[in-house]
């Protein structure tokens, strides 16, 4: 046999091993051809397909693509601004027009002339003490609201709780007219405490209506929570001879603190920031309770607007409310979550 055909033959027809065995060989493919038509196929797709189609075998790419989307977003919308501002606190007055992305200058005396020019510490000062009443308020008769609206049952108790949440509809400024009046009128009641007998340049002007405003959220936040907490436990502890209100201190509002943390904070947060009621129920002097934007808007004169010192001040500013929602941004959080799930 001729050495061409013995190679023919032994491609072709059954071995056999040293064993004695039999061993068949599979006919070869011609495996090029194969992966030079997926590989078309793919180069006809453009770069939109390719990547969903890797997305459809890999989840786990739209994940990380959805999430790295989300955190550039935020950061861009919500730090970019506070980077700005301390661009243009940085920045000596007269040199604001030539910032680009980094401050023409370097200034941060800004930040101890903002002490010097005005008191702005007690505009801090006014607009803490006058966030943490009304929020104290607020979380004393939402709590007995909410109380009442998610664990007990009244006649009415529907219509109620949806004429709560429609105050909160209405615009501040449609309550300004008649509360207006209302502060200027002299009580001969308070004319010991007050020169004039009014609450015009009082924390009572703002405590009052603000509170009023926000306190329809916070009444249905705590109602969600309340209502969740189990029947037993309270219960027991009237069992025990605690009353219905001591069991609302004791045991609802203990197990509810992610609860009454977030809504807390958020009235908190928007008192803290409030300028409607504060600006038209003050004159803009510290030592009337001004807030803390009558004392930003200090630095704005006549004829010269100091746009580096309201930035330094209002850096300033917002520092008590960062560190409370780094503080209790985990209470936040699942307040937050868990007020959205009914069990």
């Amino acid at each position: 046999m001729r050495p061409n055909d013995h190679e023919t033959t032994r491609g072709t027809d059954a071995d056999r091993d040293a064993s004695g065995q039999t061993r068949t060989h599979a006919p070869v493919t011609d495996g090029g051809a194969a992966l030079g038509g997926s590989g078309d196929a793919e180069l006809k797709r453009g770069p939109l397909q390719r990547w969903v189609g890797r997305s459809i075998q890999n989840p786990e790419r739209v994940y990380k693509a959805m999430f790295y989307t989300a955190a550039i977003f935020f950061l861009f919308t919500t730090l970019f601004p506070f980077y700005w501002l301390l661009m243009v606190a940085l920045t000596p007055e007269g040199q604001l027009q030539d910032i680009v992305f980094t401050p023409n200058g370097f200034n941060p005396g800004a930040f101890v002339e903002v002490f010097e020019m005005l008191p702005f510490h007690w505009y801090m000062f006014n607009s803490f003490v006058i966030a943490t009443a009304s929020t104290a308020l607020v979380l004393i008769v939402a709590s007995l609201a909410g109380y009442a609206f998610g664990r007990l049952e009244f006649p009415g108790k529907t219509p109620m709780m949806l004429l709560v949440l429609v105050v909160s509809f209405f615009p501040p400024a449609a309550f300004f007219i008649p509360l207006n009046d209302l502060f200027n009128t002299p009580v001969t009641a308070l004319e010991p405490i007050m020169s004039d007998g009014t609450l015009y340049n009082t924390p009572g002007a703002m405590v009052i209506p603000i509170s009023a405003i926000f306190m329809p959220l916070s009444i249905f936040i705590l109602t969600t929570f309340y209502a969740q907490i189990p029947d037993g436990l309270e219960d027991a502890a009237r069992v025990e001879g605690t009353t219905r209100l001591g069991a609302l201190f004791r045991v609802i509002i203990p197990l509810s603190a992610p609860g009454v943390a977030t809504a807390g904070v958020l009235t908190f947060i928007a008192v803290y920031n409030e300028f409607f009621f504060s600006f038209l129920m003050t004159d803009g002097q510290p030592e009337n309770w001004a807030p803390i934007l009558e004392g930003i808007l200090g630095y704005q004169g006549q004829y010269e607007i100091l746009f580096n010192l309201m930035a330094a001040a209002s850096i300033i500013g917002v520092l008590p409310v960062a560190i409370i929602v780094i503080v209790a941004q985990e209470k936040i959080v699942s307040g937050l979550t868990a007020g959205a799930l009914k069990e």
